[in-house]
């Protein structure tokens, strides 16, 4: 059976390819970051409201319940951008080390 083309959204895309995912297979399983299950919802750690970017740094996978209960709470921000920046490290995918110590210089007082 052919898989239907992907419609994807643009830091869904982003965080796929740097991840070295087929962005073409809807079937493809990707792990949330903080508990290795299945991720369904591909976060901004740093919402686009608050000046977020749609960049590797600022975009983390997780499931659903990841997503509700860690979403949009500045508090939990340095929280995840360490964590985010520690899957980036196992899983060798670059990314921009000024920008992180930028957000986390700001954040890790937010909590």
């Amino acid at each position: 059976m052919p898989y239907t083309k992907r419609k994807l959204k643009d830091h869904t895309r982003i965080y796929l390819e740097a991840l070295g995912y087929d962005t073409e297979d809807p079937t493809q399983y990707f792990e949330c970051e903080l508990t290795g299950n299945r991720a369904v919802d591909v976060h901004h750690i740093i919402g686009r409201g608050k000046g977020g970017e749609d960049r590797i740094e600022n975009l983390m996978a997780l499931t659903r319940q990841k997503h509700i209960d860690y979403g949009d709470k500045v508090v939990l921000i340095s929280t995840l951008l360490l964590e985010h920046k520690s899957f980036l490290d196992i899983k060798g995918v670059g990314y921009d080390q000024k920008w992180f110590d930028e957000k986390l210089r700001y954040y890790i007082g937010k909590s």
